[in-house]
C-alpha cells in the first residue's frame, strides 16, 4: 500500500506545481474569437452570451477552431455541451502543416462522446493513429451528464497526459507524438440529416503554463 501512495503521490506533484503557480489566463474573451482561426471545414462559429458555438454543415470536413498560439506543458480547463447527435472533440498539441496532407490538423484530441459509448475525455490521435485511451472505467463512462454544461481537464507535462471529465479522472497516458501545438475546437463532419444545424458549445476557456 505505501508503494502505491507513493506513485500517486510523485504523479500529482508536476499537477500541483503549476497550480501553484495560479499563472492561469483566458484564451477566450466571451465576446468574440478575437485570438482563433477556423481551419481545414466551413463549419459556422459564433459567440453569444459568453459561448462560442459550433454548427454543422454538410459537405464539409472537419472543421477546427484553433487558437493563434502553440503550447507544451499546461493545464487546459473549459466547459462544454453537445447535441446528444454529434461526435466532437478538443484538439491540443495539435498542428496543421502543409507538409502532413495539405494542412489537415492533426494531434492529439479530447474527445467529447455523448453516444451510449460514453468514451468522453478519452484520448484520440487525430487524424494520424487513432485511439490512444479509450474509458473502459465505470466511473469514467458515467461522468459525462447529457444535455448540461460538462467541466475538462487536462494536463499535459512532458509525456504524460491526463484528462478528468466533471472531477473524475478519465486518462492517465503516457505518449512521445508530440511535445507542443495549438489547442482547437473541433465541430465533426455530418452525413446525416438529422445531425444538420446541431450544436457543440464551449466556455471558461483558461490554461495554466
Amino acid at each position: 500500500m505505501k508503494k502505491i501512495i507513493l506513485v500517486f503521490a510523485v504523479m500529482a506533484m508536476p499537477a500541483i506545481s503549476m497550480d501553484a503557480q495560479n499563472n492561469w489566463r483566458s484564451l477566450f474573451n466571451g465576446k468574440n474569437l478575437k485570438g482563433w482561426t477556423k481551419i481545414n471545414g466551413n463549419a459556422e462559429y459564433v459567440v453569444k452570451d459568453g459561448v462560442i458555438i459550433g454548427t454543422t454543415k454538410f459537405d464539409t470536413p472537419n472543421t477546427f477552431l484553433a487558437y493563434n498560439e502553440d503550447f507544451s506543458d499546461f493545464i487546459l480547463e473549459f466547459d462544454f455541451k453537445v447535441d446528444d447527435a454529434l461526435n466532437s472533440g478538443v484538439q491540443f498539441r495539435s498542428a496543421s502543416l502543409e507538409s502532413y496532407r495539405n494542412g489537415r490538423v492533426h494531434g492529439y484530441q479530447f474527445e467529447i462522446d455523448p453516444s451510449p459509448r460514453a468514451w468522453s475525455a478519452g484520448v484520440y490521435d487525430e487524424a494520424r493513429d487513432g485511439w490512444l485511451y479509450t474509458i473502459d472505467d465505470p466511473a469514467g463512462k458515467a461522468a459525462f451528464r447529457n444535455g448540461e454544461w460538462n467541466h475538462a481537464r487536462i494536463e499535459a507535462v512532458g509525456n504524460r497526459i491526463r484528462t478528468w471529465l466533471n472531477g473524475v479522472p478519465c486518462t492517465n497516458l503516457i505518449d512521445e507524438r508530440a511535445s507542443h501545438g495549438f489547442i482547437a475546437l473541433q465541430v465533426h463532419a455530418i452525413n446525416k440529416h438529422e445531425q444538420l444545424g446541431k450544436n457543440i458549445c464551449w466556455k471558461n476557456i483558461r490554461i495554466c503554463t
